[in-house]
C-alpha cells in the first residue's frame, strides 16, 4: 500500500509529458488523457484516505534513502481527506472547462497550454499534501505557482496579465521568506524533514521556535489568504476564467491552511500563537464579509467570502483543541466543495446573463430554474442553514470555543455568529438581484455569451451593445427559438449567443453540488473521520513513528 502513495504526483506529471507529446493536432486525446488521469487521481486517493485510517499513516522514502536524505512523502487521515476531495474537485473543473472550451485557444498556439498547466496544478496540489519536508513542500508551491500563472493568464488579456502579474510577485515575495525559513531551520537544526524537526525543534531556545513559525505561518497566511496578507485575491482571481477560478478559489487556498495544520500541530505544538491567530481568524471573517456586502461583482463578491470563511479554520487551528481541529479539518473538506460550486455557477450565470455585474441581470429564476436550483443549494450551504454541512461545520468550530472559554474563544463565537448571518444577507442578496427580481432594461434577450477567436476577454462586464447592421446602441437583440444561434456584438467585437450551456459545464457544476449535499448525507461518518484525524495530529507519534521507523 505504501508504494501507492507516490502515484498522485507521478501519474499528472507524466501525463503532463504525453499531452505535450500529442500536442495540439490531437487535442481529443489531450482530453482523454486529463480525466482519465485525473479518474485515477480520484480513486488512488480514497484508497489512501481508507488505508490511512484503517492503518495508520503510510510513508515512502523515494530511492530508499532515510531521512534526512531523498524525498519522504507521506500519506495520514489528514492528507488522504484532502487529496480526495481536491481529486473530486479538480476532476470536475476539468469537465466544465472541457464544457466552455478552455483548450480552443490552443489550436492557435505551437504548443497546447491549458492541459500541461492543469496537470502540473494538480500535481503541485498533491505533492505538497503528501511532502514529509520542507523543501518538498517548497517545490510543490512553486509547481502551483508556475501553472497558476499560466492559467490565470490565458488568453493574454490585459487585465489577466496585470492580475497574474500581481500573483506571482506576492507568491515569489512569500516564496523568498519560505526559502529563508527553510534555511534557518535547516542551520539549527540540519535538517528540514518534518518528523525529524517535530523532535529536534523542542530542543532549541524558545526565540528561534518562535522566529521560525512566525515566519512560516506568514508564508501560509499569503497562501491561505488570510487577512490583512489577502488584499492580492480579489483583484486576481475575478478576471480568469472561471473554471480557473473555481479552482484557485475553492483549493489552493486550502492548501495553505493544510500548512498550517501540519506546522502547528506537528512541528510547534503548544499554541503559542493561538493568540494571534485568533486576531486574524477575526479580522478575516468581519472584514472579508464587509468587502462582500458592498460589492455587486458576482465573481469579487465570492473572493471576499472567501476571505471571509478562510477565519473559520484559521479559528480552529487558534484554539488548539482536538474539538477545534476537527472543525477546521471538516470545514476545509467542505469549503473546498461549496465555494468550488459558487464559482461554477457564477461562470453560468456569466454565460446565461452576459455578465457577472449583479445589477444588469435579473429574472433567472424564471428562464434559467435549473441554474437557479444549482445557486440555491450551495449558497444555502454556505450560509450555513441546517441542516447542510456549512451549519454543521460551524456548529462544530462553535462549541470547540464555547469548550475552550477563554476570552477570545467567546469573541471568535460572536464574530462567527455575526459572519455567518451577514454571509445569508450576501447570499440573499444575490438571489434577489439575479434571480428573483425581474429582467432590468439591457439585459440580453437570449443566454449565453461565448468567446469568438478573437476575444478572450470573457470577464467582460457588459451585455450585447447593438445589433448587428442596425447601429442602434443598447438594444438587445430580439429572443431566439431555444437552441439557436445568432450574431450579436460585445463592446464592438462579435460573439455568438445560444440559448443553452453546454451539457458538460452544467452536469459538472451539479456533480459539484451534489459531492457538497454528500457531505450533508455523509456528515456523521466525516465528523468521527476528521475527529480521528485531530487527534493523529494531536499525538504526533505515528507520523513520526512512520517516518523515523521508531
Amino acid at each position: 500500500m505504501n508504494a501507492l502513495v507516490p502515484l498522485p504526483v507521478l501519474l499528472p506529471l507524466s501525463a503532463t509529458g504525453l499531452s505535450l507529446a500529442f500536442g495540439t493536432r490531437l487535442a481529443r486525446f489531450q482530453r482523454v488523457i486529463s480525466v482519465v488521469v485525473l479518474a485515477a487521481v480520484l480513486g488512488l486517493s480514497v484508497t489512501l484516505m481508507i488505508a490511512a485510517d484503517r492503518q495508520g499513516p503510510l510513508s515512502v522514502h523515494l530511492g530508499d534513502y532515510a531521512p534526512p536524505l531523498g524525498i519522504t512523502l507521506v500519506a495520514d487521515r489528514l492528507s488522504g481527506l484532502m487529496l480526495t476531495v481536491s481529486s473530486a474537485v479538480t476532476l470536475s473543473v476539468l469537465v466544465y472547462s472541457l464544457g466552455q472550451g478552455m483548450t480552443e485557444r490552443d489550436k492557435e498556439t505551437p504548443v497546447a497550454v491549458f492541459h500541461p498547466a492543469y496537470l502540473i496544478l494538480v500535481a503541485g496540489v498533491s505533492l505538497t499534501f503528501l511532502a514529509g519536508d520542507l523543501v518538498n513542500l517548497y517545490v510543490g508551491f512553486e509547481m502551483m505557482l508556475v501553472s497558476s500563472f499560466v492559467l490565470l493568464t490565458l488568453g493574454g488579456t490585459g487585465p489577466r496579465i496585470r492580475a497574474g502579474s500581481t500573483y506571482v510577485i506576492i507568491s515569489l515575495f512569500s516564496s523568498m521568506v519560505f526559502l529563508t525559513a527553510i534555511a534557518m531551520t535547516y542551520a539549527a537544526n540540519g535538517t528540514v524533514n518534518l518528523a525529524q524537526l517535530a523532535v529536534r525543534l523542542p530542543e532549541l531556545p524558545l526565540g528561534v521556535q518562535t522566529l521560525i513559525q512566525a515566519m512560516l505561518l506568514t508564508v501560509f497566511a499569503v497562501k491561505a489568504a488570510v487577512f490583512p496578507l489577502a488584499a492580492w485575491l480579489p483583484d486576481s482571481y475575478p478576471t480568469a476564467p472561471a473554471p480557473v477560478t473555481a479552482v484557485f478559489a475553492g483549493l489552493l487556498t486550502k492548501v495553505g491552511i493544510y500548512c498550517m495544520l501540519r506546522t502547528e500541530t506537528l512541528l510547534f505544538p503548544g499554541n503559542r500563537l493561538g493568540d494571534l491567530l485568533m486576531a486574524v481568524a477575526l479580522a478575516s471573517m468581519l472584514v472579508g464579509i464587509l468587502g462582500a456586502v458592498a460589492q455587486t461583482d458576482l465573481k469579487r463578491l465570492f473572493s471576499f467570502t472567501l476571505i471571509s470563511h478562510i477565519g473559520y479554520m484559521v479559528f480552529g487551528i487558534g484554539l488548539a483543541t482536538r474539538a477545534g481541529y476537527g472543525g477546521a479539518v471538516f470545514y476545509v473538506a467542505h469549503h473546498i466543495t461549496v465555494q468550488t460550486s459558487l464559482f461554477l455557477v457564477a461562470g453560468l450565470i456569466e454565460r446565461r446573463g452576459g455578465t457577472n455585474e449583479l445589477t444588469r441581470i435579473g429574472g433567472l429564476a424564471r428562464s434559467a430554474p435549473l441554474l437557479a436550483v444549482l445557486f440555491f443549494v450551495p449558497a444555502m450551504n454556505f450560509a450555513g442553514i441546517p441542516p447542510l454541512s456549512g451549519f454543521i461545520g460551524k456548529l462544530g468550530l462553535m462549541r470547540a470555543g464555547v469548550a475552550d472559554g477563554s476570552l477570545w474563544a467567546w469573541i471568535l463565537v460572536a464574530g462567527a455568529t455575526v459572519t455567518s448571518l451577514l454571509t445569508l444577507y450576501v447570499m440573499a442578496k444575490v438571489w434577489n438581484l439575479a434571480f428573483w427580481r425581474a429582467e432590468p432594461p439591457g439585459q440580453a434577450a437570449y443566454g449565453t455569451v461565448l468567446e469568438s477567436p478573437d476575444d478572450s476577454d470573457d470577464d467582460d462586464d457588459s451585455g450585447p451593445d447593438r445589433v448587428p447592421g442596425t447601429g442602434d446602441e443598447g438594444i438587445a437583440p430580439p429572443r431566439e427559438p431555444a437552441g439557436a444561434t445568432a450574431v450579436a456584438t460585445l463592446h464592438g467585437r462579435v460573439v455568438t449567443t445560444t440559448t443553452r450551456p453546454p451539457t458538460a459545464m452544467t452536469a459538472a457544476t451539479a456533480g459539484a453540488v451534489l459531492l457538497g449535499l454528500a457531505f450533508t448525507v455523509l456528515a456523521g461518518p466525516l465528523t468521527a473521520f476528521t475527529d480521528r484525524s485531530a487527534a493523529e495530529l494531536i499525538a504526533r507519534r505515528p507520523y513520526v513513528e512512520e517516518v523515523l521507523g521508531r
